[in-house]
């Protein structure tokens, strides 16, 4: 089986002076001597076919129109796109005459290399400390995109090209990979078959390109794209910008100058439902911009129905652009699509999402570009998996992507040094909260695979009275790693480090690190059984659990008009609504008449700190609504007695049976300081029940129990009346 060559070969040759007029190919011509320019996007080469053939000084006429590279395999008459079109292969037009630069005096710089398309090789700067050690790379990439001939890069990517898509062929599909060994692959290692063109990316991943015509509504990009212009014109490019100055920093699913420069060539070649996303999520902040806010607002409706009917005709040819759309139109606050996340992760293991990038022939944007989309997807499905209850359709058995590096976030959107100092660090500041999401997600999603999957109720329902015990056991690690993950969080995302009349999108990670805890202390406290449970037990679970919503709760109340107005991520509208949920759980659970007053009075509060802020962001209106939908049902609640009553009946009722000392009385803390103390999971453990600042399952009054249980006799709990 030939192994394809990993040597990079250039993207481009230098030739001599074309001939003018020539009437065969001749393959006796000997072949040119390559010059290897610095490029982007080096290529796998198989041994013994490419590198050795011969072939004419300059592309053939079909290939000159096409301005695409012109391949001749050994011994064929024809070069490979002609063969494929079944037309042609004549070398008789003349070349189209070139423009030529007015002369100007400036002196040309000395040691500047030519740049055919994308750009000079420079070395990889030294990412700042606080971004993280920048990972090896299995071969030197350039950094910087400075100049685009922006359908050339397209082409040489495997994922965005203009005219076809490509599609991931598994193990265990009709095409063999020993079958796949045994063709013949040309410079950009591709081998035409009658199906489609195989495209291998390393000696293991192969994908099949298929050209877009092939598939339905196909040509109608265009017309497409002339609707959404005039739904928004003139302002297209102040949305554009908006976009990029509120959600790309946060949320950098894109590659900000291969966008541009596709945005603003005269083909416009920009994938309709991702252009009509952008638009549609930049229209939120439509009053941010002065130019902007007197004007009236473009139709966004007409916009969406545009954005749902394109991107259904892209799932047809699906691309790293269709992924992107989908992902962009999640983002709205009123887009809770189950469907439409599922059709995304399928789409994405269409396109080897799935897979590590790190070491394929592909340009190095892309590998960057594709890392980001993968953990965007997988952040998408993870969430929402937990925000509608159901099975999440990415496993880690199967999740081979490597996590994201500096230099995958290096984002180039101008030449080197052409950005301020303050776009810079806030550039930076998104690259960290991107990469706290996708960290914060991984816990979440350890969270949702012990405690909410069918195998995991099942073991808890077969541990019968003994299951808050076993459910306490599991929680303890992946409690640990919270509060690592909180530790260690970079100053640059805490709460408190708001530049005043900026937006600061950190909102969204804190209340996602909060809306994760919450789903862990809901199946313990669902757990609890007050008639059977032990009443120490019982009261170590509900004080834990108490800290968490009051914790929660403080943290909305410290929202600024600078974490409010900016970007959400999708989840937001229902993790604040989860806060409020877990009040009304435990106020249905509560033992004692006192404390279910307690918890009512934290949610009449928690409303009205929704719905004052909600002036400032229209989502939290759901939340409001979802509160007062869960206060109706707690209308059927049973009167509940009250601790006078239950202590006449027994004396034992959710009070721990050894004295413990009461803690001492605290000052008033600073928001930082109520932070970090919601991040620690061992405070001390006070005998009021009603204000405890227990937090957590590592603390010394359970680790005590557990060791009492585990080393004292086998004697049944206290009975709770």
């Amino acid at each position: 089986m030939a192994r394809p060559n990993n040597t990079p070969i250039p993207i481009a040759v230098a030739r001599p002076p074309p001939q003018r007029r020539v009437p065969s190919k001749d393959q006796s011509q000997p072949q040119q001597p390559l010059v290897h320019l610095k490029a982007a996007s080096p290529f796998v080469a198989a041994a013994g076919v490419a590198n050795h053939r011969t072939r004419r000084e300059r592309p053939c006429d079909a290939c000159r129109r096409r301005k695409s590279r012109c391949v001749i395999n050994e011994g064929a008459s024809l070069c490979v796109l002609c063969e494929f079109h079944k037309q042609d292969c004549t070398f008789v037009q003349d070349p189209q005459p070139r423009k030529r630069k007015v002369p100007t005096d400036e002196p040309r710089p000395e040691s500047s290399p030519k740049k055919r398309s994308i750009g000079v090789e420079s070395a990889r700067p030294s990412p700042p400390t606080s971004v993280g050690k920048p990972a090896s790379s299995p071969r030197q990439r350039p950094a910087v995109i400075q100049r685009l001939d922006i359908g050339h890069v397209l082409t040489e990517s495997l994922g965005l090209q203009t005219s076809k898509h490509g599609r991931y062929i598994g193990l265990t599909s009709p095409f063999d990979s020993t079958l796949i060994g045994l063709s013949q692959f040309d410079s950009r290692n591709e081998s035409i078959l009658a199906l489609g063109t195989l495209r291998r990316v390393n000696d293991h991943d192969t994908f099949i390109m298929f050209s877009d015509d092939t598939s339905r509504d196909y040509g109608s990009d265009a017309d497409i794209l002339q609707a959404i212009h005039r739904v928004v014109a003139p302002h297209g490019p102040a949305l554009i910008d908006l976009y990029f100055r509120v959600v790309h920093d946060s949320f950098p699913i894109l590659q900000k100058q291969i966008f541009l420069e596709r945005y603003r060539s005269p083909t416009h070649t920009v994938s309709p439902p991702l252009l009509a996303g952008m638009y549609i999520l930049a229209l939120n902040w439509w009053s941010h911009d002065s130019t902007l806010a007197p004007l009236p607002r473009p139709d966004v409706t007409q916009l969406e129905s545009i954005a749902s009917i394109s991107l259904a005709a892209a799932m047809q040819r699906p691309k790293l652009s269709t992924v992107q759309a989908g992902l962009l139109l999640l983002q709205r606050p009123e887009a809770d699509s189950w469907s439409l996340t599922t059709q995304l992760v399928a789409i994405g293991q269409e396109l080897g999402l799935h897979l590590d990038c790190t070491t394929w022939s592909i340009p190095q944007w892309e590998v960057g570009l594709r890392k980001r989309i993968a953990w965007a997807l997988y952040m998408q499905d993870k969430w929402s998996s937990l925000i509608h209850g159901r099975p999440s359709h990415i496993f880690s058995a199967n999740w081979a992507v490597k996590p994201i590096t500096p230099e995958d976030e290096a984002d180039e959107a101008s030449p080197a040094g052409a950005a301020g100092e303050e776009d810079k660090a806030e550039a930076e500041k998104g690259q960290i909260l991107f990469r706290q999401m996708i960290s914060l997600t991984a816990i979440m999603a350890e969270i949702m695979d012990t405690f909410y999957t069918q195998i995991a109720i099942q073991d808890f329902a077969n541990a019968g009275r003994d299951s808050t015990r076993l459910i306490l056991e599991r929680a303890k690690p992946v409690q640990i790693k919270l509060k690592e993950w909180f530790s260690k969080l970079p100053a640059v995302v805490r709460m408190d480090n708001v530049t005043p009349k900026h937006l600061s999108s950190t909102g969204f990670l804190h209340l996602a690190y909060f809306a994760t805890e919450i789903t862990l202390h809901r199946r313990i406290v669902g757990s609890l059984d007050t008639t059977n449970s032990d009443p120490y037990l019982l009261y170590i679970c509900r004080s834990a659990a108490k800290t968490r919503l009051i914790s929660a709760m403080d943290f909305v109340n410290r929202l600024r008009p600078e974490h409010l107005q900016a970007f959400w991520y999708f989840p937001s509208k229902i993790n604040f609504t989860l806060i409020g949920t877990f009040g009304g759980l435990l106020w249905a659970t509560a033992p004692a008449k006192e404390e279910a007053d307690f918890y009512r009075t934290r949610l009449r509060e928690y409303r009205w700190t929704l719905s004052v802020s909600s002036d400032r962001a229209d989502f939290l209106d759901y939340a409001v609504q979802m509160l007062d939908t869960s206060r109706s049902m707690l209308r059927n609640l049973a009167d509940k007695p009250s601790l006078a009553q239950m202590q006449a009946q027994t004396s034992s009722v959710g009070v721990p049976a050894v004295p413990r000392p009461a803690a001492p009385a605290r000052r008033a803390e600073s928001g930082a300081e109520q932070e970090e103390r919601a991040g620690d999971v061992s405070p001390p453990l006070t005998r009021n029940t009603s204000v405890s600042v227990f937090s957590g399952f590592s603390s010394e009054a359970l680790d005590q129990y557990q060791e009492e249980t585990r080393n004292g006799p086998d004697t049944p709990p206290s009975s709770v009346g």
